[in-house]
């Protein structure tokens, strides 16, 4: 099998259960930005030490990543063939996030002032990370509204939201403190 099939020369992609749109619909730009999202989990990922726990938690939302490009990556008419947790966020994965949160958070005194990015590497990767996953929330909202009707019930957007919190709560974690933003900088 070749990586490479031609079929998008001609500036379409293929949908999960068939169809073709163009590259830069709002669907495909919605999952590419998750997929971007999901790069930079990985670039945060490549500074934990493997098998810790901040290794296989990134692992694991890199993973929930794959469920929700391929419910962006199906065909609105065709959201009733995708199951729950395979190819569909669930509200379970969200509350998942939650969990995570409210875990990590009891762990450490959060900040009460903005922070400043760059405390550590990892962190700073973290925050990048965080920035990707909002700009794709909002991509995933704008290709959700123009098929509202059949992502009435999706957690697409509720995914994404808590993952851009827990996202910030774990580069807080990793860092440890905080650098808060000072109104005196010298």
């Amino acid at each position: 099998m070749k990586v490479y099939t031609r079929k998008g020369d001609d500036g379409t992609t293929g949908l999960l259960y068939g169809g073709r749109v163009p590259k830069d619909s709002v669907f495909p730009s919605a999952y590419g930005a998750v997929d971007e999202a999901q790069a930079a989990l990985g670039v945060a990922r490549s500074w934990a030490e493997r098998g810790g726990e901040l290794d296989r938690l990134l692992v694991a939302l890199e993973r929930d990543l794959w469920v929700l490009m391929a419910e962006l990556a199906t065909d609105p008419a065709n959201r009733s063939k995708l199951t729950a947790g395979q190819n569909l966020v669930t509200a379970a994965m969200v509350t998942a996030l939650e969990d995570h949160i409210d875990a990590l958070s009891a762990r450490f005194e959060l900040p009460q002032e903005f922070v400043v990015p760059g405390e550590s590497i990892a962190a700073a990767h973290l925050d990048v990370a965080r920035t990707v996953v909002r700009r794709a929330e909002r991509d995933t909202i704008a290709a959700v509204h123009t098929a509202a009707d059949a992502y009435a019930d999706s957690h697409v957007v509720a995914y994404l939201n808590r993952l851009s919190d827990l996202v910030w709560t774990i580069a807080r974690w990793v860092e440890g403190t905080s650098l808060g933003a000072r109104s005196d900088p010298t």
